[in-house]
């Protein structure tokens, strides 16, 4: 095949590639190509050097360092099965918990008010009358179904005044804290 391709300077060309093991799967998320032309640093005798980026997924285990957009980063700690972990007042259980410690040592309350955001489309909501802090939605914002799908930039989305409005005219209470159960004892979180 080298011949093929590179006719009499395939005699020149020595093919080093790695390959994928047996049994193991991913998807390529990048190539990159480097060359003695494109004034590249490579080692002697390499003319031509190709980069293949391979992902791999995998299941989440104790120690896995994970890391969000918000630039908040962790450690797994511990994975429970979904009946060992506290639920909310309507019997949905918590998909994650995070140190509280986290938030303030970093200031990325991003991770929060995006959590917030979740919450009130999760419940839907309707904004009666105009609140000083609905003037700048959107008039399709002011009204979304039980289960919405929304989504904000990371940095230029919903202003922290918006997501308290929704979550005061929403939920319960406008800090956007409720009762877990864990275990018959229900704490304020």
């Amino acid at each position: 095949l080298l011949r093929a391709i590179f006719g009499e300077k395939a005699r020149e060309v020595r093919d080093t590639s790695l390959k994928v093991p047996h049994g193991e799967s991913g998807k390529v998320i990048g190539i990159r190509v480097f060359s003695r032309e494109d004034d590249d640093e490579l080692p002697a005798g390499v003319n031509e050097l190709v980069r293949v980026y391979v992902a791999q997924k995998r299941k989440i285990s104790d120690g896995d360092k994970l890391a969000g957009r918000h630039g908040n980063k962790g450690v797994i700690g511990k994975i429970l099965p979904v009946e060992d972990m506290p639920f909310l007042p309507d019997g949905t259980p918590v998909d994650i918990i995070l140190n509280t410690h986290g938030v303030p040592r970093r200031m990325n309350i991003g991770q929060i008010l995006e959590t917030h955001l979740g919450w009130v489309a999760k419940a839907g909501w309707k904004i009666d009358g105009s609140p000083d802090w609905a003037t700048n939605l959107p008039e399709e914002m002011l009204e979304a179904e039980p289960g919405s799908i929304v989504s904000t930039p990371v940095f230029d989305g919903a202003r922290e005044d918006e997501l308290q409005g929704l979550l005061s005219s929403t939920l319960p209470n406008r800090d956007g804290v409720t009762l877990v159960d864990s275990d018959g004892k229900a704490e304020l979180f």
